[in-house]
């Protein structure tokens, strides 16, 4: 192979790279949200899975991007991995906790059997008091729900925490579901957070 030929390879493979890196690497953009591709749970990284919009009643509630240890198109498969995960909802108005409360609660039902959730409850019900504690999440606002290392569920807005830890990884796998769940609140939004 000639040193020309050669050099003319090594531009092509540098080329793509470079476009490979900084498709990668742009941001995504939900209803005028921003979704970075990384973020981190404690020291551990995650790589954005998909990002979708939430609307009821053709009125637009919130952006919200899943963040996984590794990219997932199966929701079985997203919903199952282990390690720190990160659920984002960005209000696109202010969002009343007791709205969103009901929201989860009715997923909850859809998708769990009445065994698993009775044995929930107590951590559901923990996870509703944080929230309601809260009261409101304004427009604008990150609103987070992380799996940390230790497996505990843990609610910030804007980055402070807001209530007790929720221990158990099933508790997240449980919650991840209403979104990605056989009955998700959202068909289009479940297919936009597997990336599809």
């Amino acid at each position: 192979m000639s040193c020309h030929t050669l050099a003319r390879h090594f531009a092509t493979a540098l080329l793509l790279f470079v476009f490979t890196a900084t498709t990668q690497a742009a941001p995504t953009q939900v209803a005028g949200v921003t979704f970075t591709e990384q973020e981190h749970v404690g020291d551990a990284p995650l790589l954005l899975n998909g990002a979708g919009l939430r609307s009821k009643f053709f009125i637009k509630a919130y952006a919200i991007g899943l963040y996984l240890p590794h990219r997932a198109s199966d929701a079985n498969a997203a919903i199952a991995q282990a390690g720190p995960k990160r659920v984002r909802i960005v209000g696109l108005h202010d969002v009343n906790v007791s709205m969103f409360l009901s929201g989860l609660h009715g997923g909850f039902e859809k998708n769990l059997s009445r065994a698993d959730l009775a044995a929930l409850q107590p951590r559901i019900d923990q996870f509703n008091a944080n929230l309601k504690a809260i009261g409101e999440i304004p427009k604008g606002a990150s609103f987070t729900i992380d799996l940390t290392a230790a497996d505990l569920t843990r609610i910030s807005l804007d980055g402070k925490t807001a209530g007790q830890d929720i221990p158990g990884a099933d508790f997240y796998r449980a919650l991840l579901r209403v979104w990605l769940g056989e009955k998700p609140a959202q068909d289009e939004l479940k297919a936009a957070l597997l990336g599809r």
